[in-house]
């Protein structure tokens, strides 16, 4: 059956099974390590997460999601008003990550994710004195320093907390709010990704790549983890660099760019990989030096206030590197990671984009080529996260700034509905068989 397909079909089913070939070895050799030697730290290799087949209220509501996606979505896609478009994206996107958060429940996959020990809720009563928790907060990254931050708060810049603290400040506090707030931001992360594709390549491919954007199986962790927060606002600051090099304008959007990234540094100190995918937007700009002031206008905001109020971000990320050591990074075996990483990766994006990955790059020159180039710059980034070494395990989790841009190479697949079908049964699958961390 499978010869009689065509032969650039085939080669995308080729990939696929490779891909899955990869994640079993993952699953296979890391049950063996972990039974031996108990050095992985998670509970279904490679994924954090544990055995445990469930249903939940979310279950009618993510099947009826992913039916009206697969069914309409490629239609929709290519006839509303590109302003409704972005809009049923977002709607679309809140609305697929809501219902897999719920197959778990509402306390157990919204309300109390972020409100575990390792969370940044934790320590919201420490922050009554902003200033002077800013001004001592490397004082608490190290295990062995009185009062440490639990890992999440220690591993982030404190724009993570902080973030936390205000909505706290305006009565949004809980863990309930926190979740809707991670929920509601990070699903517009789909809209920005489609804001860049169309600046810098085309409308065309940006609307064939808008389903798979808006359902992909990386909603499982992009409900209630603070890191579908950091994707979003590492996005719009590409989406606005996006604009700006292409003539809208600049001045506007080239600042706030600048002023986001800034904002995506003091969230998590990995994202400033960001800064090579930037470069790919500003090398396909078309007015590449106009904005420039006004991004680095932008850029310079954050920084000098999080320096004003006392933080000193280098000498808390070399501090943060030393607990990571002291923890299960110190035990998590970098020859197992340095691969497993990328069979948690496969999860995240999906077996469509496995498939519209190895078709980028044969893309022809023009709009295709173009976003061929801005998914390999971030794919690069995601490949220089892992060989750092601090990205050991968990990466379903924290690269999902990173691969929220792959799903884009969808653009480049015929036959869209079969592919959503591949996407919505993997995540669906992951929801109900695991119990993840995130």
């Amino acid at each position: 059956m499978i010869r009689s397909l065509p032969r650039a079909v085939r080669r995308d089913l080729y990939a696929v099974g490779a891909a899955a070939l990869l994640v079993t070895a993952a699953a296979l050799v890391g049950t063996w390590i972990e039974r031996e030697y108990g050095t992985l730290h998670v509970g279904w290799p490679p994924l954090y997460s544990r055995w445990l087949p469930h249903v939940g209220p979310g279950t009618p509501a993510a099947l009826v999601v992913a039916a009206a996606v697969i069914t309409w979505g490629p239609r929709l896609a290519a006839r509303l008003p590109w302003r409704g478009l972005l809009a049923a994206a977002w709607a679309t996107a809140m609305a697929w990550t809501w219902s897999l958060a719920l197959i778990d429940g509402w306390r157990r996959g919204v309300a109390d994710r972020l409100t575990t020990k390792y969370e940044y809720l934790q320590v919201i009563d420490r922050f009554r004195d902003i200033p002077a928790t800013l001004r001592d907060f490397t004082g608490h990254i190290l295990l062995h320093s009185p009062d440490h931050w639990p890992p999440h708060v220690a591993g982030h810049p404190p724009a993570a907390t902080l973030t936390f603290v205000l909505l706290d400040r305006i009565g949004l506090g809980g863990g309930a709010w926190a979740g809707a707030w991670v929920i509601t931001v990070g699903a517009s992360a789909c809209a920005a990704v489609l804001v860049t594709v169309r600046a810098l390549a085309s409308e065309e491919l940006a609307r064939r790549a808008a389903p798979f954007l808006a359902m992909t199986p990386a909603a499982v962790w992009m409900g209630t983890s603070a890191d579908g927060y950091f994707t979003a606002v590492a996005a719009w600051s590409l989406a606005c660099l996006a604009l700006a090099v292409t003539g809208h304008r600049p001045r506007l959007t080239g600042f706030a760019a600048g002023l986001l990234f800034g904002l995506t540094c003091y969230l998590s100190y990995g994202l400033t990989l960001f800064a090579l995918i930037a470069g790919a937007v500003l090398l396909l700009g078309t007015h590449r030096l106009r904005p420039l002031p006004y991004a680095l206008a932008g850029l310079v905001v954050v920084p000098a206030l999080f320096t004003l109020l006392g933080f000193d971000w280098w000498e808390a990320y070399h501090l943060l590197t030393t607990r990571y050591y002291e923890g299960a990074g110190g035990i998590r075996p970098y020859g197992y990671w340095i691969w497993a990483n990328l069979a948690c990766t496969v999860l995240l994006i999906g077996p469509a984009t496995i498939a519209g990955l190895r078709r980028a790059p044969t893309a022809p020159t023009g709009p295709p080529r173009r976003l061929a180039l801005l998914t390999a710059a971030a794919l690069t980034a995601l490949l220089l996260a892992d060989l750092s070494g601090m990205s050991k395990a968990e990466t379903e989790r924290i690269w999902l700034p990173f691969a929220a841009w792959l799903p884009a190479s969808c653009a480049f697949l015929p036959g869209p509905r079969a592919w959503l079908t591949g996407q919505a049964v993997l995540a669906l699958l992951l929801n109900h068989l695991l119990l993840t961390g995130w």
